[in-house]
């Protein structure tokens, strides 16, 4: 063996040399990422979630809980180690691979939506999945941030698909009754994206099936065709709520507070109360438009409302 012994004199010159060399650039600040989508196994099925995009709203107060003081609300927030002054909205299609259909679940904000949204085409890249490969595309409700994606160029965004959503809700949008109310906007944007696929769309009611193992589910409140829609392949269940809660706090925790968005609140409440009480009491897993991405979660009965926790490695075996 070689023994191997240092003098004071080469120490001293390795330090300097050391001390010569160049130092290496600092690594780059890459600002905050997040993951754009999740991919699990449900039976027989593939569940994909989509993330289309964030958006943050400066006072929650002022959507959630608007019958409330808006101390209560801000106090709810603080207690679940959340900012009082602001939310973050997430916007989350999904798709539903049952091997023989692929079936989109709402189609996000579309072009010329605010900077951060309207990503649903580079994250359908992302996830492995073309646009063209879309066999139904479901709408939950007519409501811009779910029907934005409709049409893009002035063309069919998913050209090879049909169509399917509650007739309750297309016949609330497409009247003409909407205009000169708070609903115009919606009304034209539905004529815009919507209106120009009528001939490939089929309405359902609550209960009818968009194929074998989804089944659409009364969510109406939101709006008044607003569908939730229950998965199940081979034993395993999941229930798709679309927008029946849209904060995974506020809407949870007190599903009885009146919500901005909601057209008609005491009846969305009673929806809340009812579809989240089920998801509950079955013990399955949910996902939802407007909650935390990935968007997956279970809810457990607790005090007055419901509690969240969101999905982890569960879905992965």
């Amino acid at each position: 063996m070689t023994e191997f012994n240092m003098t004071r004199r080469g120490a001293l010159a390795l330090g300097a040399a050391a001390m010569a060399t160049p130092a290496l650039p600092a690594a780059p600040m890459l600002g905050p990422d997040r993951p754009v989508h999740r991919r699990i196994v449900l039976g027989d099925f593939e569940v994909t979630t989509l993330l289309d995009g964030v958006a943050p709203r400066d006072n929650p107060h002022e959507i959630f809980g608007t019958d409330q003081d808006p101390a209560t609300v801000q106090e709810l927030l603080a207690e679940n180690n959340l900012p009082t002054g602001v939310a973050e909205f997430t916007f989350v299609p999904t798709l539903v691979n049952t091997g023989e259909s692929l079936i989109l679940f709402d189609t996000g904000n579309g072009q010329g939506a605010r900077p951060g949204r309207g990503l649903l085409r580079e994250r359908l890249a992302a996830a492995g999945y073309t646009p063209e490969q879309v066999d139904t595309v479901v709408l939950t409700h007519m409501h811009p941030d779910h029907i934005g994606g409709m049409m893009e160029d002035g063309a069919s965004a998913f050209p090879n698909a049909d169509y399917v959503t509650a007739a309750a809700e297309w016949d609330f949008w497409s009247s003409e009754d909407r205009v000169g109310t708070p609903g115009e906007r919606v009304h034209t944007l539905f004529n815009q994206m919507v209106l120009p696929v009528a001939e490939r769309t089929r309405m359902i009611t609550p209960g009818d099936s968009v194929v074998s193992g989804v089944e659409a589910v009364d969510a109406s409140g939101h709006t008044p065709g607003h569908m939730a829609y229950h998965i199940e392949s081979n034993g395993q269940r999941l229930m798709l709520i679309a927008d029946a809660a849209n904060h995974f706090v506020l809407s949870m925790e007190r599903p009885d507070w009146e919500v901005l968005f909601d057209l008609d609140k005491a009846a969305a409440a009673q929806t809340r109360r009812s579809l989240l009480g089920q998801v509950a009491a079955d013990g399955i897993p949910f996902v939802g438009y407007h909650m935390p991405f990935p968007g997956m979660g279970y809810l457990e009965a607790s005090g007055d409302g419901f509690a969240y926790e969101a999905a982890s490695y569960q879905l992965n075996l």
